[in-house]
């Protein structure tokens, strides 16, 4: 930690003041108005990264029993991704001598903060860069989905990883999630309409304001919306459960081949609009289809369970490796895995069982957050 956060941290104390994130904003390199930061953009999370951030953060209050193999999984997912590059894990002060025993410490680092629950990927802001060498945190002002969840943690920890990471901090107009974002790195942006045009998140704004700011915080200069669902699972249909950028001009779609699903029409029209999508610099999409399994293994966490999200589409890229789940069908298991090798020529494809975070509603992209490498 730099001399001076440490200089911050003893002023903070003295005026006591507990935490970073309870001033509403973190203290990087500055913090900059959303409508001032023009030079900033998103990078594409499949070029380097310099770490993957997590969440060992799973509670009694929200798994109600299952909080243990919540963790472990993520413990499970930070050894993994441990293997090809370092990787910080999040837990609470109080829960640093069981996160440090479960993950391990090779190439792993902990920070603490409070903390609601492991969906990373979904409070923690989004990563922006200048091109020279700058890091930013845009701080799309999580408000547990719309309400769905208490987040009075989870909303200030994009402010705190700003600082700790001393990234500029850019807070947005906007209430949203980083699962709801999948950009190419190069101006192109899908989204769903369901997750933010939508009065839980943003009440009172177009979907023309909507895009003008979300343009403005990534430097985007195209954005395919896709129309996703509303009140079917917590996020209102996160894209990245439903489309995610391979490299410029090449997109994986998630494709429902069960009809009883109510995915099963969602994911056609998603396949419609992407087929005749071009990005941002006029080239039309090749897309390739990604079914989720038919069946999945049977346990305490997919039983009965309307919740259990078995997607493939919401893997992870990182450096030199694709971690993507399985979920117990051999036939679907093998063609994602046979697909993400053929479209990461170069990349080991590592497959894990996370039936206890798809108990939840989510995936390894949803817990993880990729940090690139400027």
């Amino acid at each position: 930690m730099s001399t001076r956060r440490d200089f911050i941290k003893q002023l903070m104390a003295a005026s006591g003041i507990g935490a970073v994130a309870s001033l509403g904003l973190g203290f990087g390199a500055a913090r900059v108005p959303a409508a001032l930061a023009a030079s900033w953009y998103m990078p594409d999370e499949h070029g380097p990264q310099e770490r993957v951030i997590l969440a060992f953060a799973a509670s009694s209050r929200v798994w109600e029993g299952w909080e243990t193999a919540v963790n472990n999984t993520i413990a499970l997912l930070a050894k993994t991704i441990a293997k090809y590059q370092p990787v910080t894990v999040l837990c609470r002060a109080n829960q640093l001598s069981q996160a440090r025993s479960k993950c391990g410490t090779t190439n792993i680092e902990f920070l603490t903060m409070p903390l609601d629950d492991v969906w990373v990927r979904d409070y923690g802001g989004c990563f922006v860069v200048d091109g020279a060498g700058g890091l930013g945190l845009v701080d799309f002002n999580f408000n547990g989905w719309g309400d769905k969840q208490p987040a009075s943690n989870d909303t200030r920890a994009a402010a705190t990883l700003s600082y700790e990471l001393e990234a500029s901090y850019i807070r947005s107009a906007l209430v949203g999630e980083g699962g709801g974002i999948e950009v190419d790195g190069h101006g192109t942006a899908i989204i769903t309409e369901s997750c933010w045009v939508n009065s839980n998140r943003n009440p009172g704004m177009s979907k023309a304001q909507i895009e003008a700011e979300l343009k403005a915080n990534l430097g985007l200069r195209k954005i395919i919306w896709l129309p996703g669902i509303k009140n079917k699972d917590i996020p209102d249909a996160h894209v990245d459960f439903y489309a995610r950028f391979v490299k410029p001009g090449v997109v994986i779609a998630n494709l429902d081949n069960d009809p009883k699903s109510y995915d099963y029409a969602v994911t056609r029209k998603h396949l419609e609009i992407l087929n005749a999508a071009t990005d941002a610099d006029g080239r039309k999409l090749v897309v390739h289809t990604l079914p989720p399994p038919l069946t999945v293994r049977s346990n305490q966490y997919s039983r009965n369970n309307p919740d259990f999200a078995p997607g493939y589409i919401n893997y992870l890229p990182i450096n030199g490796a694709v971690i993507a789940p399985q979920f117990g069908d051999a036939a679907a298991d093998k063609y994602c895995k046979d697909l993400l090798t053929k479209l990461y020529p170069g990349r080991v494809v590592e497959q894990v069982n996370i039936d206890p975070i798809a108990a939840g509603g989510g995936g390894i992209h949803c817990v993880t957050k990729n940090l690139p490498l400027t």
